[in-house]
């Protein structure tokens, strides 16, 4: 199978993530087309509509003809342009799918897309599972990342007094970093070792934001009810992590690993955040249980491959 990926920037690196698992862990041949780059994160990319040249043009129409799936990422469809070429020229035959990553205007104007898919009688995922309450004829895909690559893998902390927290966040009024802010400040006034140190890593480069949350020993995602990629970073890292996960999204994690131990440490409000944050701090052993009970949940229930065998089983109902 033939599957190409288009999107115009590609969403937390999920496009090239899902890209390079497909060409390493399955039969099947995948290809990204991305046009724009909303973030400097240097995400990895494969065919960049701004950097190519018109040989490059010639193998996306070859790409296009010859796809047996074309996944759209972040509301792009078949009336995206690349460049001279019109996608819609070559759709017909083809699998067309829909992958929603909780774009704003999305999560803005939902009814704006199930009313288009149901039409056209279309299919769709969602990243998270909050999603799903949106776009009701969705499957949820999660997530992906690759556990074994060197950013991924947990690496010692160092323990010279003090606990550094961090969060990395693209939007932070979105990710209740003034909460957390707040809660870190005033657990400050408490001079009793260790001492708490907070990172914020925003305008990083993908690559060095996961160096830099590497050094942390508690990682804070955000209390909006669902989880972010910054959590399957850091879970995989060996980190505890925090985050507000709501009873739904609970429900749908179990469903999907099979296990009523989720690794997230729940706090909903700045005061249950601050609780959370103070035992931590103090608790050095409390933080490798926890960390090591991170990794071995994404290794167990989280992988790469068990992933990937949702997406191809949705492929497969498509036919």
């Amino acid at each position: 199978m033939k599957i190409l990926m288009i999107t115009e920037n590609d969403p937390a690196g999920m496009g090239i993530a899902f890209t390079k698992a497909i060409n390493t862990y399955t039969p099947h041949s995948c290809r990204l087309i991305t046009t724009q780059i909303s973030y400097n994160f240097e995400f990895e990319k494969d065919l960049h509509l701004p950097d190519l040249d018109a040989q490059s043009l010639d193998e996306i129409r070859d790409l296009l003809r010859r796809a047996d799936v074309i996944q759209f990422h972040m509301g792009a469809d078949e009336n995206l342009e690349l460049g001279p070429i019109h996608i819609k020229d070559y759709i017909k035959g083809k699998m067309l799918v829909h992958h929603h990553h909780g774009h704003p205007h999305f999560r803005s104007h939902p009814d704006v897309y199930r009313k288009k898919y149901r039409h056209l009688k279309r299919k769709s995922i969602v990243s998270t599972p909050d999603l799903l309450k949106l776009l009701p004829d969705a499957i949820w895909l999660p997530n992906i990342v690759p556990l074994y690559d060197s950013f991924y893998m947990p690496r010692p902390v160092s323990e010279n007094g003090y606990v550094r927290i961090g969060q990395s966040a693209t939007r932070k009024d979105l990710k209740n970093t003034a909460e957390l802010i707040e809660a870190v400040q005033e657990l400050q006034k408490d001079p009793a070792p260790p001492e708490l140190k907070l990172d914020v890593i925003e305008n990083t480069e993908h690559t060095e934001c996961l160096r830099q949350k590497n050094l942390c020993h508690i990682i804070f995602d955000h209390m909006q009810g669902y989880y972010g990629v910054s959590s399957l970073e850091s879970l995989s890292q060996g980190k505890p992590v925090i985050a507000g996960l709501d009873n739904w999204n609970i429900k749908q994690i179990k469903k999907f690993t099979g296990t009523d131990r989720l690794p997230w440490i729940i706090t909903r409000t700045k005061a249950e955040l601050k609780v959370a944050l103070n035992q931590l701090r103090h608790e050095p052993d409390l933080r490798n249980q926890l960390g090591a009970y991170s990794r071995k949940f994404m290794e167990e229930h989280w992988s790469e491959q068990r992933i990937l065998e949702r997406l191809l089983d949705f492929y497969e109902s498509l036919v």
